[in-house]
């Protein structure tokens, strides 16, 4: 008996490589049929990631399938991803009531006041602002970018230029907002207040910025010859539960709270823009339902995903897999600062793979607490690591949303079909200053002792 515990202690200590083939599984069958249609969102990532539950299933015959599917059960079974898909779906409902007239408004607004030499750093401050209050990049690019071609097109500012800056500042938000996914999934899985990772990231986050930022005066300052914009109506009463929803956030107040009253606010806006139209009560009513229903919908594959990666990963666990990856790293990697490399680089990976930020790290999030655990890095510093650097990475990729939507923001129009497009991925990638500013401030803050943890979730 005692020789029995011995060997099975032995296993547990240095892992099992062959727990991991389902990640190998996944990523086969996802990027395989997205070289074989040419388009990376063709597969569902759902249906990749249930073939991989099913290699997993096969392995580990030390258990029976019903212990298994309790070993999935457990997995799922956690505090935090019951708190991750709740915050999901009321941040895709809050999204959904506002639309995307706020965010044209905060664009308009802004526009209006400053020449437009500086059309592309107002892009930038803009869409920092707007991806950080709706929390989403792909919604802020979607927004920004038909009105960043048409600046283009009419002052003759640099298009790559003005797209490059929208994407740049979309990634900003994406990565601070208390909102986002990402942040959703890096502060939930990792066990850290978002308030806390803000204000870990935010200090990564603010060197890159005003870097960027001095970067685009550069070019607007060597662009003086530029003709005039004349930016579309403004309602500014759509810009107050965006605020509503920053300042909550950044006080630290609940995120549920924040979100709901930030829901209320919205529906309120909405009333009061309603009484000064003349729409139909029922057609307002329908507009306001339909948009809930619609937001959250939005969130349902990142919900399902995210039970998903939490099975796969239990039986990953259960069977050794993230011990022998911890070991692997170890390795390689000495030290806090090896640690965080070891994460970034694991995160960074996902994400090539995936093409989703959010996807990548609910992948990454179990093996990195382990690795944080080992080197004794703070679960802030955890989270904000996967989120920058899931952000970083799938800002850049050209088969990423982010990209895919830029360029498609400038498509040429020949009554209803699509002739062409104002730009290619290619060009817009020497113009993505944020996120290659981004990854070299995290890269240097890897050297700098983190605050401990003041409180845990």
């Amino acid at each position: 008996m005692e020789n029995t515990k011995t060997i099975i202690s032995e296993t547990e200590k240095k892992g099992n490589w062959w727990a991991l083939l389902p990640i190998a599984v996944f990523l086969v069958v996802y990027i395989g049929f997205g070289i074989l249609f040419g388009d990376f969102y063709k597969m569902s990532v759902v249906v990749a990631f249930l073939v991989a539950i099913l290699v997993a299933c096969f392995q580990n015959r030390k258990l029976k399938l019903d212990e298994k599917l309790g070993v999935m059960a457990k997995g799922v079974a956690d505090k935090n991803i019951i708190i991750m898909i709740l915050i999901f779906l009321t941040a895709g409902i809050f999204a959904g009531v506002l639309g995307r007239e706020g965010a044209e408004s905060v664009a308009n607004l802004f526009l209006s006041f400053i020449p437009a030499q500086y059309s592309a750093l107002v892009l930038f401050i803009v869409a920092c602002f707007i991806s950080t209050a709706m929390g989403t990049s792909v919604g802020t690019i979607a927004v920004l970018g038909p009105i960043a071609f048409a600046i283009s097109n009419v002052t003759g500012v640099s298009l790559p230029l003005c797209i490059g800056t929208v994407v740049g500042g979309a990634m900003f938000g994406d990565n601070l907002s208390f909102i986002s996914d990402t942040t959703i999934a890096a502060t939930s899985t990792q066990g850290c207040q978002m308030k806390d990772k803000f204000k870990e990231n935010f200090w990564i986050a603010l060197p890159a910025a005003i870097v960027t930022i001095l970067i685009l005066l550069v070019f607007a300052f060597t662009n003086a010859d530029v003709n005039t914009y004349k930016p579309e109506s403004i309602n500014l009463w759509l810009l107050i539960p965006y605020v509503i929803v920053l300042i909550g956030g950044i006080l630290g107040v609940n995120v549920f709270v924040v979100l709901l009253i930030g829901i209320g606010s919205a529906i309120l806006v909405k009333m009061i823009i309603f009484f000064q139209s003349s729409v139909y009560f029922v057609d307002f009513l329908s507009s306001i339902v339909g948009g809930m229903g619609a937001g959250a919908l939005g969130m349902f594959e990142v919900i399902i995903v995210t039970l998903l990666v939490s099975m796969l990963s239990a039986l990953m666990r259960e069977h050794g897999g993230f011990t022998a990856l911890l070991n692997g790293i170890k390795k390689i990697f000495r030290g806090k600062v090896g640690g965080q490399a070891g994460i970034a680089l694991l995160v960074s990976a996902m994400d090539i793979a995936t093409a989703n930020n959010t996807v990548a790290i609910v992948m990454a999030a179990p093996i990195a607490k382990n690795i944080s655990d080992e080197y004794g890095i703070t679960n802030t510093k955890t989270a904000s690591l996967l989120d920058i650097f899931g952000s970083v990475v799938q800002g850049i990729i050209p088969y990423g949303a982010q990209i895919l939507t830029a360029v498609g923001a400038t498509a040429i129009m020949s009554g209803d079909l699509i002739i062409g497009y104002g730009i290619s991925a290619i060009e817009i990638l020497p113009f993505l200053f944020y996120p290659y500013l981004l990854a070299i401030s995290a890269i240097v803050f890897m050297f700098v002792p983190a605050k401990k943890d003041k409180k845990q979730i």
